[in-house]
């Protein structure tokens, strides 16, 4: 078995699996042991399994000076972010790895221990996975969730009259994404906050009971908008002014097309959801509980499509700054 992280050290597979076995505590209990062909996880009575995965590649999510340990946690916090979006309570994450031959076995090990702290904080574990060759770094994370078939809010049940709520703030990914492209020298703190990714799992689970439709906003509030509005049949309207935006946005940005690039750019992780007005004060209180806000940000009506308010101009939702099969484009997170 490895020293976790020998000087020099590359990836070999089973001395892998043995650090593995021997580190995470997927590894000392469970209904099957690590390493096994698949993983066991028992339900709970009358759950439903929610399922969701992701992938973080080197060069678009994240750069080879990014630290493994950071790029574990974010690859498994954007598929908790997906959970969340469904109410559902994480309980098991895989994480495959495809990594150039060479690379060296610490950055695998540090990438796990990296994925598997943020599963913990969120009462899950790392229950297995998978080690391959390939081209470039890239770690895909699969997450199972327990949820309930009559709270999963999907998206395509928003109605009209609906009021949409947001948790956190607006635009902390374009901030991320600004930060980046103008940090000098090492550019650590701009790196790290590229795989800043907090998934809102507490409020997802107090929200779902209570919400039509629920979504993350992995792809910014912009395109949340548009995804809800097209899945749902409906007017989705946000109103500007009552964006609760990352006060950095303003600092950055001194004319409303600069502020809109940022606020709208993606990567932010929160939740947007369509509740019932008569619900507002019970959704708020919930989410408090939690220790996590709630701001009304827009509204749901007959129509089609999404829609920006400013003041009395109601204009198309502008488009989002992440593109991911646009040439050139680099994710904030």
């Amino acid at each position: 078995m490895p020293g976790p992280g020998r000087a020099g050290e590359s990836v070999e597979e089973r001395a892998f699996h043995s650090w593995l076995v021997a580190r995470l505590p997927a590894g000392r209990a469970g209904l099957l042991p690590l390493g096994d062909d698949a993983a066991a996880l028992a339900p709970p009575r009358s759950a439903v399994a929610v399922l969701s995965t992701d992938a973080l590649v080197e060069g678009t999510h994240f750069l080879r000076r990014s630290r493994p340990d950071r790029v574990g946690a974010a690859a498994t916090a954007v598929t908790l972010s997906d959970l969340a979006a469904k109410g559902a309570r994480p309980v098991g994450i895989l994480i495959a790895l495809a990594v150039p031959v060479g690379t060296p076995a610490r950055w695998v090990e540090k990438v796990v221990e990296g994925a598997e702290r943020m599963a913990a904080r969120h009462g899950a574990h790392v229950v297995g996975g998978d080690t391959k060759p390939g081209p470039v770094r890239t770690v895909v994370s699969f997450g199972l969730g327990w949820g309930r078939a009559r709270h999963l809010a999907p998206r395509s049940d928003a109605g009209p009259g609906d009021l949409l709520v947001q948790t956190g703030v607006v635009g902390r990914g374009g901030v991320a994404a600004a930060a980046l492209g103008s940090a000098r020298g090492t550019r650590r703190k701009a790196l790290a906050a590229m795989l800043d990714v907090r998934p809102r799992v507490r409020e997802g689970a107090v929200l779902a009971p209570i919400a039509h439709a629920m979504l993350d906003t992995s792809d910014g509030l912009a395109e949340s908008a548009r995804l809800l509005a097209d899945a749902s049949r409906a007017r989705v309207v946000i109103e500007e002014g009552r964006l609760p935006l990352d006060p950095r946005v303003s600092r950055l940005a001194s004319s409303l097309a600069g502020r809109r690039r940022l606020a709208f750019y993606g990567g932010d992780y929160e939740l947007l959801a369509a509740i019932p007005p008569g619900l507002l004060d019970r959704a708020t209180r919930a989410v408090r509980s939690v220790r996590g806000g709630l701001t009304v940000v827009g509204r749901v009506e007959r129509g089609r499509g999404a829609w920006l308010a400013h003041g009395k101009t109601v204009e198309p939702m502008p488009p989002p700054g992440w593109r991911p099969f646009e040439p050139g484009r680099r994710r904030p997170r």
